[in-house]
Formats: structure tokens, C-alpha cells, sequence
């Protein structure tokens, strides 16, 4: 598949579904694109539609059916929208990074697909704003879903959430007055059962 030219070609791009909840049409829209008129469609549909079929299915369907409805915050970025975002300090790291990141139509330096999207559990945000624990729902990700990684925010404890062949499973917060690393490879915590982490979490979403 060709990276749409027409509006019919944009509309069949946008309406491949990539699991029972979600369209591709639901992870183009991007603020930098719409402001500075920027494309924000890939070279390589293709390979955008296979990396976004595994994140809707290996977590972001397991993720709504057990805790609610999740809100797409941001999610695909083409290469040019995302440079330009780095390059005027708009909270996206390099293209180089956001490879299989960001970027789903671009494999990493290592070969391997990926894709994220930065997203919100619209249930949780009481239970957040209440008591500060985004923590409660890192840590039910990690022992319930394979993710890649994750990377908390202040606002709406919104998080990029990321599939990626051999998954790393990390988790970072950008939310103070604990910001760095929650979890990653070598760290004590990383492996076991979490679940008193999220005990109360799961009893106030009941």
C-alpha cells in the first residue's frame, strides 16, 4: 500500500480497522500537523498497520475491556512531524528514538517493529486526582499485559504506552515528586506479582 494522495485513498487508509475498537483514523490526528499544516500519514502503511494491529490488540484492547474506556492522547507521528516537534521542544524526543516508537512505519536500529500511543483510562482519572497513585496502574499493566514501555504525565496521569518486538518492559514517570525510573531490567522490583500495588485501584473501579 502507497501512503494515501486522495481523499479516497486517505478514507480507505482510515477506516482499516486494526481491532474490534480501533481504526488507523483514530491514531493520525496530531496537533503539530494540524497548526503547521503538516501530513501526518506514513511512508509505509504497511508496516503502520501491522505494528498498530499489535498494539490495539496485545494491549490496548486487553486494557479497555478490563479497566474502561481509554482516550487516544497522541499516537502515530510521521518522521517530518516529529522532527519538527523535537526541534521546537514540543515533547517528542528524536526521530532516532521514536522509531518503533512514535514512528510506526519505521523499524529501530535493531530491526524491530513497534508502535505507541499515548492514552487515558478515563475511569482511572478520579481515582488519580484523588490520590496521586499512577503507580496503581503501571504496575497492573506490567504483570497483566506485554508491553514495551511506559512513560507517565502529570495531567490525567496520560501515558505513552508502547508494543515492540522483543519488549524491553520498562516504566518511567515524568509525574513529581517521584520522577525516574518505577521499574526496568536489573531493578529489584521488576519481576513477582505486584498485585498490592493495585489492590485499591481495582476495588475503587469496581
Amino acid at each position: 500500500m502507497r501512503q494515501p494522495r486522495s481523499v479516497r485513498a486517505l478514507e480507505a487508509f482510515s477506516r482499516v480497522r486494526l481491532s474490534k475498537s480501533f481504526f488507523m483514523r483514530d491514531f493520525l490526528y496530531s496537533e503539530i500537523a494540524a497548526i503547521n499544516g503538516f501530513t501526518n500519514l506514513p511512508d509505509d502503511p504497511d508496516l503502520a498497520i501491522a505494528a498498530g494491529r499489535r498494539l490495539c490488540e496485545e494491549l490496548l484492547e486487553p486494557l479497555q475491556a478490563r479497566l474502561g474506556r481509554i482516550s487516544i492522547r497522541s499516537a502515530y507521528r510521521s518522521p517530518e512531524v516529529n522532527r519538527f516537534g523535537n526541534e521546537n521542544r514540543l515533547n517528542c524526543a528524536s526521530n532516532e528514538k521514536n522509531l518503533a516508537h512514535h514512528i510506526w512505519d519505521r523499524r529501530d536500529a535493531a530491526g524491530r517493529m513497534g508502535a505507541t500511543a499515548c492514552v487515558i483510562v478515563n475511569r482511572f482519572i478520579p481515582y488519580y486526582e484523588r490520590t496521586g497513585d499512577w503507580e496503581a496502574l503501571a504496575w497492573w499493566i506490567h504483570d497483566h499485559l506485554p508491553y514495551s514501555a511506559m512513560e507517565f504525565f502529570p495531567k490525567f496521569a496520560a501515558f505513552n504506552l508502547q508494543w515492540r518486538e522483543e519488549p524491553v518492559r520498562q516504566i518511567y514517570s515524568m509525574i513529581p515528586p517521584r520522577r525516574g525510573w518505577l521499574t526496568k531490567p536489573g531493578m529489584e522490583n521488576h519481576d513477582g506479582e505486584h498485585g498490592n500495588a493495585y489492590a485499591a485501584m481495582l476495588e475503587d473501579l469496581r
